[in-house]
Formats: structure tokens, sequence, C-alpha cells
């Protein structure tokens, strides 16, 4: 064999072994599963399991929701924006202890308005806004699915799909920690550096105590 033709052997060698890395670092996504396990954490877990454990159609997944949304940049709230959005957070979670239901409607609802008000896909695209929350609020976008899920069972169904009162509360905690993520001011808001003091006091009280009594014994039921 002349060295010419064991030259281009090696040449063709090489060039199938980098194309079949090139597709094996495609299919598992920006930075590999390790990357996305780091970025989604119980994210990534919950969409392993709905895949059935199939690791790569998990990865595939969650690497595209990062080419269709990673690039988003959200849009600061300005200060009577959000504070409109914290007194009707407010008023829902009141309204629990006697409606529950209607509670957790109105926070599906406000958890898409506010999505929306960040720059996040709108106009009742439920699955792409999901989508483009759990690639940058991955820790808290299961609030957001669990109190969507819950606000649309049960009226007319069997009662087998009715979310009892006690499910409807934890959609609601969870769902309040997806809503102060996206209210709370950070170093890209407009009004970021506003002293502490001159924010307004119902933001402040949201994080203290809950006032609206979201708990087994006053509740009333479904």
């Amino acid at each position: 064999m002349s060295t010419g033709m064991i030259i281009a052997l090696i040449v063709i060698v090489a060039v199938v072994a980098l194309v079949a890395a090139a597709l094996t670092l495609r299919s598992r996504g920006p930075g590999g599963g390790r990357d996305l396990r780091r970025r989604f954490g119980p994210e990534y877990d919950r969409t392993l399991t709905r895949h059935d454990g199939d690791a790569k159609a998990a990865e595939r997944e969650l690497a595209e929701r990062v080419e269709r949304h990673g690039a988003l940049r959200e849009q600061p709230l300005d200060a009577g924006r959000r504070q409109e959005f914290e007194q009707r957070w407010t008023a829902a979670q009141e309204r629990f202890v006697d409606a529950p239901r209607d509670a957790v409607v109105e926070a599906d609802q406000l958890l898409a308005e506010v999505a929306a008000a960040r720059g996040f896909p709108a106009d009742g695209q439920y699955e792409e806004q999901l989508a483009a929350l759990s690639v940058h609020h991955a820790d808290h976008v299961h609030g957001y699915r669990h109190v969507h899920r819950v606000a649309r069972v049960g009226v007319g169904g069997k009662d087998g799909d009715r979310a009892d009162t006690e499910e409807m509360r934890e959609a609601m905690v969870e769902a309040r920690a997806l809503f102060e993520d996206l209210t709370t001011p950070n170093r890209h808001d407009d009004d970021a550096k506003t002293p502490a003091a001159a924010r307004t006091d119902g933001h402040q009280e949201s994080r203290g105590h809950l006032p609206w009594a979201l708990n087994r014994r006053h509740a009333k039921g479904s």
C-alpha cells in the first residue's frame, strides 16, 4: 500500500471519528447531560421520569428548550405593575379560605400574566411559556405546572379528577415560590437600586408570615 493511500485512510478515519463525536454531543444537548442536569435541577429528574428513564430522550427535550428559549431576556417590572401583581396575589391567598378553587384559578391566571409581563411567551401559549420558564426558573417552574393542572380539574369531571383542598393548598404554596421569583427585583430591573424603604410594604410582607391562612384547619373544602 502506498504512502498516499495510507494517509488518505487515516484522514478518512479521523473525519468519521469527528463526525461521530459531533453527532453524539449534539444529541446530548449543550454542555452534555451533566450540564443539563445542573441547569435544570429537579426539572431534569421530572423530565427523565416522564420519558421512563430514557436519558437521551429527556436530554434531547431539555436541550431543545434551551435552544428555543435560552436567549430570552427577561423584561423588568416597573414598581406600579409589581405592586398591582402583589396585591392581586395577596387577594387570591385570602380568598383561598372561603373559595379555594377560585383562588387556585386566579393564581394560575396571575402567573401567566406575570410571566408574559416579564417577556415569556404569552397569548395562551401555556406549554411554550412553561418551557421557557423551565429554562430560566427551573427551581420553581413546577409550581406553575402544579397550580395549572389543579385549576383545570374537577369542574364537571369525575370525582377521581377533583383536587381536594389539601392538594390545592400545596399547589398554591408551590406557585407562590415562582411568583416571588418572577416579581423580585434583580440587578437588571430599572428600580433595582431603589432603597428598600422606598419599596412597597406589600411586597415585603408577602415574604414574611402567611396572613392568608393557607392551612389545613381553616381553609374550607372544595
